[in-house]
């Protein structure tokens, strides 16, 4: 049985809500990257918008998460600052990258734990959809930018997994997968962050599976999880039967099943 608690997530309290988020999170650090094709290939895409010569250069990595980029990052040249809210996270990121150029930090996005004017670059691969209010973190990442400095990141936008969305919709009026903020909401957060250079671009990318069930547990082993309305009890087998069949009217030819993701790329310079 899938607990109906970890498909993922939308709104409580601040500081319980953090938790839930670093928790789950830390529930899946062991188990992560072999889960995490898609958050690799947003990363690739963000990656490429930073120099490939960083020597000299601080870059610091917001939800670095195992630290697969963070290790890219270092071996570009660059000086690294690792922070994630989840210990576990930054554990496995130390064992991966080690300590020479490295920093590990746990800290929040919302209220980064560094001085003014710190950083070159920032780097932050799809972890501020987590943050309640966007415009906190880019205004974060504005803060400790140095004059010249850029930040790149991505996030998740409206629209993405619409599948899984209306398959579930045919079954109950839960909600299960979270709300994500449309464009417009994005370019809103970035004007009130004060943000007055920036270029967003938002690309749909889709995944194929051979299930509901296997995007639920590629959810479930990234940590993307519910985490501010709680449930109680699991899902029965004869619900998980009805989301497959519910999901089927989306399958392709050869009978795979998408998961579409809208995902926003955004570069900020200070």
């Amino acid at each position: 049985m899938i607990d109906s608690s970890d498909l993922l997530f939308p709104e409580p309290a601040a500081s319980q809500r953090k938790q839930a988020i670093a928790h789950a999170f830390s529930r899946a650090a062991h188990h992560y990257d072999q889960h995490a094709a898609f958050q690799r290939d947003t990363g690739n895409i963000l990656l490429a918008k930073l120099p490939s010569d960083l020597h000299g250069a601080v870059v610091l990595d917001v939800g670095c998460g195992t630290g697969y980029f963070s290790e890219q990052l270092k071996a570009r040249g660059a000086q690294v600052i690792c922070i994630d809210l989840s210990s576990s996270m930054l554990d496995m990121a130390r064992e991966r990258c080690g300590e020479t150029n490295m920093r590990y930090q746990l800290c929040d996005a919302e209220a980064l734990c560094l001085p003014d004017n710190s950083v070159d670059f920032v780097f932050s691969n799809l972890a501020l959809q987590w943050c309640q209010f966007l415009s906190v973190p880019l205004s974060e990442i504005k803060r400790v930018l140095k004059p010249g400095g850029q930040g790149v990141f991505s996030t998740l936008a409206q629209g993405s997994l619409d599948e899984l969305r209306q398959a579930w919709q045919a079954i109950d009026s839960g909600q299960h997968v979270n709300h994500f903020i449309s464009l417009n909401q994005i370019k809103i957060a970035l004007a009130q962050a004060e943000c007055d250079q920036y270029q967003i671009d938002l690309r749909p990318i889709r995944l194929w599976y051979h299930s509901a069930l296997a995007l639920m547990k590629d959810l479930k082993g990234i940590g993307a999880t519910h985490v501010d309305e709680r449930r109680t009890g699991g899902v029965s087998r004869r619900v998980l039967m009805q989301l497959e069949s519910a999901y089927q009217k989306f399958s392709n030819q050869e009978g795979f099943l998408p998961a579409t993701y809208q995902v926003c790329f955004g570069a900020i310079h200070r």
